[in-house]
């Protein structure tokens, strides 16, 4: 088993599930257990500055093995796996030499790992791919990231005559819930650019991404007692499906792809007395952006209206925004990156970025950090996967990117 392999096995072990309705810093001790792990392994390797703050945040420093000046580079990946689906007990299988039919994850629930559903599958004939058993999320995003990362650095570590300039390495906390770098101290960071690995399919390179929003929005209803409520009860979820029926139904995330827009339904909960939606709002364009969130507002204006003023609120917060203009500024990384893969004989796919990731945020606080592949697929379902061969490039990508830095 290959470095890269190895420690993703050990990654996924650790339970990091992120907690969206937290008020603390990592939302989950999972997270900071991981955390004093991967601080416990720098050290063992030998990577010298090494932070852990209270965010659960890490930095660390590969110092340069070059006696000329060559810009810092960044290499970020976050700890966290997302809430949508348990990573507790994380059991992965390995299906060696794939042979491009229907992988069986969990037999008794019928859960089937399929490439009529999942083409991307056929990509990996010959492979070896490791899968959930059908009852977690693998963990790939981004345990795939640090794992790639870190076995990066050993390699730099135990073969000195590879020259590089001094690197950093940074793992995050809490990025699956939309606090993207939130507490990252990019001036503390001190690097020129960075690269997350926190991207899917190998070769997949992005340095777009959506603009993103969450929208909370809160009906007040009031109750009463049925056999007597004409006229005088107020069902807050029969409003509350009302402002969903207001949304366009083709702008969805399962309606839309490539630079289109969307509005998610993440959450819908309640009772007569009050209900509670969550929306996530997505552009790649700003001025779309900015529409959407005034088309959300205009619906809970619209609802006070016709059943009278504080029935519904809502609360916008702002998550991420595009990278793109920032990273333009700088294309040279983004070239790099890309000569980088057709170096190693992988195929670079330069796409917009469905989501966000760390670099989007740091991208705006003055760190260019365009997003490289980690080589998993299907995030944040039972059916995710990844192969050792998308890894073990992967980890290829970042040594040559390094060696073409310490060569400028």
């Amino acid at each position: 088993m290959s470095k890269v392999v190895e420690k993703f096995i050990k990654y996924i072990k650790y339970d990091t599930m992120s907690d969206e309705n937290s008020m603390t810093s990592p939302t989950t001790p999972g997270q900071m257990i991981f955390a004093k792990e991967l601080v416990r392994e720098l050290e063992y390797m030998g990577l010298q500055d090494i932070s852990l703050d209270e965010n659960g945040y890490i930095m660390a420093t590969l110092p340069s093995n070059v006696d000329k000046e060559v810009p810092v580079i960044g290499f970020i990946a976050h700890m966290d796996t997302s809430p949508e689906v348990s990573g507790a007990g994380v059991n992965p299988k390995f299906v060696e030499n794939y042979n491009g039919e229907d992988i069986i994850l969990d037999e008794e629930n019928d859960i089937i790992l399929s490439p009529k559903e999942f083409p991307q599958l056929r990509n990996y004939v010959g492979k070896t791919i490791i899968t959930t058993d059908g009852r977690t999320l693998l963990g790939a995003d981004d345990k795939a990231g640090i794992a790639e990362i870190m076995a990066a650095m050993e390699i730099l570590i135990e073969n000195p005559k590879i020259k590089h300039g001094e690197i950093r390495v940074a793992f995050t906390t809490d990025e699956e819930i939309g606090k993207i770098g939130e507490y990252f101290d990019v001036e503390k960071f001190n690097a020129n650019i960075a690269y997350t690995l926190d991207g899917e399919g190998i070769g997949e390179l992005k340095y777009e991404n959506f603009n993103a929003a969450s929208a909370k929005i809160t009906i007040r209803g009031k109750s009463v007692f049925t056999g007597d409520a004409k006229g005088r009860m107020i069902n807050s979820l029969r409003i509350g499906s009302e402002i969903v029926s207001m949304i366009p139904s083709d702008e969805t995330p399962e309606e839309t792809e490539g630079y289109e827009g969307f509005y998610h339904l993440e959450a819908f909960t309640g009772k007569v007395e009050e209900t509670k939606i969550l929306y996530l709002i997505r552009d790649f364009d700003d001025k779309q952006f900015e529409e959407r969130i005034a088309f959300i507002r205009d619906i809970v204006n619209k609802i006070n209206r016709k059943y009278g003023e504080r029935t519904a609120s809502v609360d916008i917060t702002e998550q991420y925004r595009n990278m793109k203009e920032k990273i333009e500024a700088v294309k040279y990384i983004v070239d790099i990156a890309i000569e980088a893969m057709k170096e190693v004989n992988v195929f670079p796919t330069v796409e917009p970025l469905r989501g966000g990731t760390d670099g989007a945020r740091l991208s705006h606080k003055g760190l260019p950090t365009p997003n490289l592949f980690a080589g998993g697929h299907n995030f944040h379902s039972k059916y995710e996967f990844i192969s050792t061969y998308a890894m073990e490039k992967s980890v290829e990508v970042v040594l040559k990117i390094i060696e073409l830095f310490a060569e400028l």
